[in-house]
């Protein structure tokens, strides 16, 4: 049977529908596992459906990076809020979602036998995608508190080298990187004439005063950053697949080609609901994240309870807090046990490439103030009894 065995064979199964089937056999369990929101798209979204449905052209296949009010609308929030200047090195293709984007990237910029640094611990679906294109993953680790080591990342790179990636505000541990250190990185690429790719789908996400920094809003830097958005967090979207990427434009001839051929177009429905939502009022945004602020201050509460039996490593952003449990015992029969013994599911680090030691990826975006606290005591209670027999 070697003769169908594939390249799908190297790429690890996705962790989610995993634990999905686990807390499917033990009802009643609370995921603290999948990254999303509690809360629903905004009503402007909604609104401007009977636009798409009353236009019967929109039954047809649209321009392949997007619908120009999407591209317009978009122009001007990444200009407003991430201080990204649309200009002649670069441009705007909507995706449907940013892993697709991501994958858009990977495929236009190597050749199989190419490598991407990859930054320790690293969203999954990240590597998933760099392994099915043929290539190599290149491993770097970040600090003890997560934070980028730009003079590692600087003596990983090879002449097979095509990409740095950095994820901020960060799946999975939540850390924000500091401007600085997103300039020194930026900074390096530009140098080894490699490509920045800059994973932003939690940017509306920083707490405490923290703000999120764009790499593409550098001077200088369209020519090689890759920027990468997505609706799905901040919007409620997950399920309407729409991201969109900012690319330098010496590379929209490639990324057509890859979008054109997995997707032909971002579904049209989902971009008219994108433009909707874009129009919200800032209230929107303002008073939902604020929900998940005061959740997270709650989450913190219980984890400080966890004070040595785990180790909490600050975070700022994102929805996430990425916890390194001090046990010798595996993270996913750790995990298995907290959903079957004490239904409260989270996901384990191995996935996110932490082979070295027991960690938790803890998601709170899902939870509300009337969740969080059973939710939590669940967990706090479910580890100190595991890893107190």
């Amino acid at each position: 049977m070697n003769q169908f065995i594939s390249r799908m064979q190297a790429v690890q199964s996705p962790i989610i529908p995993v634990v999905g089937e686990l807390i499917q056999s033990s009802p009643g369990t609370i995921s603290l596992g999948q990254g999303v929101v509690s809360y629903n798209p905004p009503p402007e979204a909604i609104e401007l459906l009977p636009q798409f449905l009353s236009e019967p052209t929109n039954n047809l296949y649209k321009a392949v990076e997007g619908i120009p009010p999407l591209l317009a609308a978009l122009t001007k929030k990444l200009v407003e809020f991430n201080h990204i200047e649309l200009n002649t090195d670069n441009c705007i293709v909507v995706t449907a979602g940013s892993n697709m984007a991501f994958m858009n990237a990977i495929l236009a910029i190597t050749s199989p036998g190419d490598e991407i640094i990859l930054n320790t611990p690293y969203y999954f679906n990240h590597e998933m995608a760099i392994t099915m294109a043929g290539c190599r993953v290149v491993l770097v680790e970040t600090d003890e508190n997560y934070q980028l080591q730009p003079a590692a990342i600087a003596q990983a790179i090879t002449p097979k080298t095509k990409a740095v990636v950095t994820i901020s505000p960060n799946n999975p541990t939540g850390v924000v990187y500091s401007e600085n250190l997103l300039r020194q990185v930026n900074e390096i690429c530009r140098s080894h004439q490699i490509y920045h790719i800059s994973d932003e789908a939690y940017e509306y996400f920083t707490y405490d005063g923290v703000k999120h920094v764009s790499p593409a809003s550098f001077v200088g830097s369209s020519e090689y950053t890759i920027s990468l958005f997505s609706l799905s967090k901040a919007y409620g979207f997950a399920s309407w697949r729409i991201g969109y990427m900012v690319i330098p434009k010496h590379l929209l001839v490639a990324i057509k080609k890859v979008q054109d051929t997995i997707l032909i177009c971002p579904p049209v429905v989902s971009q008219y609901a994108a433009l909707g939502a874009l129009q919200a009022k800032d209230e929107y945004l303002q008073e939902n994240i604020g929900a998940i602020a005061q959740v997270r201050q709650i989450v913190l509460e219980y984890l400080q309870q966890l004070q040595g039996l785990c180790t909490i490593t600050p975070a700022n952003g994102a929805f996430y807090f990425f916890l390194k449990v001090h046990t010798q015992i595996d993270a996913f029969e750790l995990v298995k046990r907290l959903i079957k013994e004490h239904q409260i599911a989270v996901i384990p680090g191995t996935t996110f490439s932490m082979e070295n030691g027991c960690y938790l990826r803890v998601a709170y975006g899902a939870l509300q103030k009337d969740t969080v606290q059973v939710g939590m005591a669940r967990l706090v209670k479910g580890l100190k009894t595991i890893i107190g027999d």
